[in-house]
C-alpha cells in the first residue's frame, strides 16, 4: 500500500535490462554515441518534430531550469500556477539557471485559466526599466494537485502567451499519464498546440532517473547545449541515460506504464468516492488529494499505507487533514484494495 510518490517506485524490469546491456564494452561519452542519436531519432518521431532538437538530463529539476533557462533572460519573470512544481518543489532552481528571471504566480490553484494568466501577464512589462519584462509561461500537465489539463485549456493558455509574443514551457514530469488521461499523442500535447519547449517526464514512470527535453526550435539547441554543460548536468556515461530512454519508447512502454498507473488510481477513486471521503482533485490522472479526520489517516498508516500528508499532523484526531495518494506503474489493483478495505473499515 505505498502511495507516497511515483519516485518511489521500482524501474521497470526491461529498463534494468537495457541498461545492462548498454554497459557491455565502450563507446564514446557526453552523449556521443549511437544509442542516443538513436533515441533522439526516436523522441522526434514519436512527437512528430523531425526538427526538435532533444537532450537527456537525469532529473526533472533538470529539465525545467534549463528549459527555461533558454526561454528567458534574467531580467524577465515566467508565469505559472500558484502551485507549479517549479515554484513548490524546485528550490528556486529555476531564478538560478536563468540567472535571475523570477516567477510570476498566477492564482487558483493547479490550473491556470485564460482570464488570470491574461491578467498576471498585463500586470507586468508595464514599469520599463524599473520591473521584471515579460519571459515565458510554464504549464504543468499532470498538474500539481493531480488534475490534468484538456487540449483545450492548454491551448488557452498558449493563445495568450502568442498573443504577447511568449514562448511555452510544457513541465511533462507526468508526460505520459496526462497523454493517457486525454487519450492524445505527445505532438497534440505539445507543439501542435503552441509549446516551444516541452519535459518528456520518465523518472516517475519506470525509470531509474531520466528525463528528455524537446525544443521544438533547433535556433535554441546549442544554448541548451551550454547551459547543460555549465549547470553540471552533462552526463559523461551518457548512454546509461539513453538506455533507459530506449527502454522507454520500445513498443510505447511509456503509454502502458502511464496508463496502468492511472488504471489504480481510477479504481482508488472511485473507491474513495464510494466510501464518501472528500476527493479534492477534479480531474485526476495518478494523483489524488482527499480529506479525512487525522485520525483515520493515522489509523491507515498503522495498517501499513504509505502517502504523504499536506496539514497540521500534530492536531486533534478530528482534524481535517489532506492527504496525498500517488499511484506509479506497479502499485496494481491488489495494492488499491488493499487500501480501500482498511478504509472501508474505519469508514
Amino acid at each position: 500500500m505505498f502511495f507516497a510518490s511515483d519516485n518511489s517506485g521500482p524501474a521497470h524490469p526491461s529498463v534494468l535490462e537495457a541498461i545492462a546491456k548498454a554497459n557491455e564494452g565502450y563507446t564514446f561519452g557526453y552523449g556521443n554515441d549511437d544509442l542516443t542519436r538513436d533515441v533522439a531519432d526516436q523522441i522526434r518521431t514519436l512527437f512528430e518534430a523531425p526538427e526538435a532538437a532533444v537532450y537527456l538530463v537525469p532529473t526533472g529539476t533538470a529539465a525545467n531550469a534549463l528549459a527555461l533557462s533558454i526561454l528567458c533572460q534574467p531580467f524577465d519573470t515566467v508565469f505559472c500556477s500558484d502551485r507549479a512544481h517549479i515554484h513548490e518543489d524546485e528550490c528556486n532552481a529555476p531564478e538560478f539557471y536563468t540567472g535571475g528571471a523570477k516567477l510570476t504566480l498566477v492564482p487558483g490553484g493547479d490550473r491556470m485559466t485564460p482570464e488570470r494568466l491574461r491578467t498576471a501577464i498585463e500586470g507586468e512589462e508595464n514599469r520599463g526599466v524599473h520591473g521584471p519584462q515579460r519571459g515565458a509561461v510554464s504549464i504543468t500537465n499532470v498538474a500539481e494537485i493531480g488534475n490534468v489539463y484538456t487540449l483545450a485549456e492548454m491551448k488557452a493558455l498558449c493563445d495568450i502567451a502568442k498573443g504577447f509574443d511568449m514562448p511555452v514551457h510544457l513541465d511533462g514530469a507526468r508526460f505520459a499519464q496526462a497523454c493517457a488521461a486525454l487519450d492524445c499523442s505527445p505532438a497534440e500535447m505539445s507543439w501542435k498546440l503552441g509549446i516551444d519547449v516541452a519535459v518528456f517526464g520518465g523518472t516517475k514512470n519506470g525509470l531509474m532517473g531520466v528525463e528528455a527535453v524537446v525544443i521544438f526550435d533547433p535556433k535554441l539547441a546549442y544554448q541548451f547545449e551550454l547551459r547543460r554543460k555549465r549547470g553540471g548536468h552533462l552526463f559523461s556515461k551518457h548512454r546509461y541515460l539513453a538506455a533507459q530512454m530506449q527502454a522507454y519508447l520500445a513498443d510505447d512502454l511509456w503509454l502502458d506504464l502511464a496508463r496502468r498507473a492511472n488504471s489504480s488510481a481510477a479504481r482508488l477513486y472511485a473507491g474513495l468516492q464510494d466510501n464518501g471521503v472528500t476527493v479534492l482533485t477534479q480531474a485526476p490522472a495518478n494523483v489524488i488529494f482527499f480529506e479525512l479526520a487525522l485520525g483515520q489517516h493515522k489509523a491507515l498508516m498503522a495498517a501499513g499505507a504509505n502517502y504523504y500528508l499536506m496539514g497540521d499532523e500534530n492536531g486533534s484526531d478530528d482534524t481535517i487533514v489532506t492527504g496525498r495518494l500517488v499511484c506509479d506503474w506497479s502499485i496494481g489493483h491488489a495494492g488499491v484494495d488493499a487500501f480501500l478495505a482498511e478504509l472501508n473499515r474505519l469508514t
